[in-house]
C-alpha cells in the first residue's frame, strides 16, 4: 500500500481572496457573505404559534391529571 501524503493549506488563503461580480468590482469574499441577509419572520412567527400551542397542550394535559386522578 502507499504511504498517504499530507497537503499543507494556508489558513488566512481563503479569506483575503475576492469575488468578481458580473459589474466588474472586486468585493472581498467576507464582505460578500456580510450581504446576504435574508428575511425569517415567518419563521419566528411559526415558532411562537408552537409554542403557544404547547403550553396550551401542556395546560390542559395538566388540569385533565386533576380529574382522572
Amino acid at each position: 500500500m502507499s504511504k498517504k501524503k499530507k497537503r499543507k493549506v494556508s489558513k488566512g488563503s481563503s479569506i483575503k481572496k475576492t469575488v468578481s461580480i458580473s459589474k466588474g468590482k472586486n468585493v472581498s469574499r467576507h464582505s460578500a457573505l456580510q450581504s446576504f441577509n435574508p428575511d425569517y419572520s415567518y419563521v419566528i412567527k411559526d415558532l411562537h404559534r408552537i409554542g403557544i400551542l404547547a403550553g396550551s397542550f401542556i395546560l390542559i394535559l395538566v388540569i385533565l391529571s386533576y380529574f382522572i386522578g
